[in-house]
Order: C-alpha cells, then structure tokens, then sequence
C-alpha cells in the first residue's frame, strides 16, 4: 500500500484524532501527553495501527516540541504562540511535525494539512480551518524558499 493510500485511512485520520485530544490535554492542564493519551485509548475505540501511531505522532511531537513551536512561530510571526487558541495550537503542532519532522514515514503535504484543517474545522472555532491552512501554507513556503525539501529535515 502506498503512503499516499496509507496516510488517507481511517485508522490514520483516528489516529490523529486522539492524538490532538491528548496534546490538547497535555497543553491545557499542564499533564504528560503520553499518559494523556495512554487513558484516551482505553476510552475510545481504535485498531492497534491507528493506537500505535497515535503513540508515535504524540512521542515526536513532545520530543521535539520546542523546535516545533519555533516552525509554528516563524510561520505565524504576528501570533504569539501562547495567544493562539489552544486546540490551534496543537493542531498546529501535530501538522507542522508530520509535515517538517516525521522524516521518511512523512505523508504527503497535501494529505497533512487537509487533515489539519478537518482537525481544526471538528474541534477549532469558526476561524481556525482558515488560519491553521495559512500558517501551514506559509510554512511549507518557508521551507521550500530556505531550499530544504520539508519531509527531509
């Protein structure tokens, strides 16, 4: 199966899913994101694929939270991070490690900030599909401009 095909699965948007609930949690009430999510996947209903890249996308999202934050925040300069709504953010977080930080199991760009602005869309404002698609845009621009191919940094 292609990454294309196997980005595009239910068990991978799910995946996604839970895993912004459990960054969201993490973000808001100051707990472990990986405990967070451990209680999500009792709660919820998930096949063992989607619970293990929920565990994957969550770990490399807290490891690399810092450098994270700083892709987010080059992209969106006006938007002070911690001014952004919350579940902004972490939708933000999530989109900009798969789509800068995952490496070789990256899916495709596309695939990455459509789920993110359904993401945003399900559980955001009625303002954050639009902004979470621009400062997504405005990265991939930035990447592509600093003459890095996104998935390989």
């Amino acid at each position: 199966m292609s990454s294309a095909v196997a980005a595009t699965t239910p068990s991978k948007n799910k995946a996604r899913q839970v895993a912004l609930q459990a960054l969201f949690e993490a973000d808001v009430t100051g707990h472990a994101a990986e405990p967070a999510l451990e209680r999500l996947l009792l709660d919820v209903r998930v096949s063992t694929a989607a619970a293990a890249t929920a565990r994957k996308l969550v770990s490399g999202v807290t490891a690399a939270m810092a450098e994270v934050d700083r892709l987010i925040e080059g992209a969106a300069p006006l938007w002070p991070l911690e001014q952004v709504a919350a579940v902004d953010r972490n939708v933000l977080r999530l989109a900009a490690y798969e789509l800068v930080l995952e490496g070789v199991d990256a899916p495709p760009e596309a695939i990455v900030i459509n789920e993110a602005v359904e993401l945003a869309k399900r559980y955001g404002s009625e303002s954050s599909a639009r902004f979470v698609n621009g400062v997504l845009g405005t990265l991939l621009r930035s990447t592509a401009a600093a003459g890095k191919s996104v998935t390989s940094l």
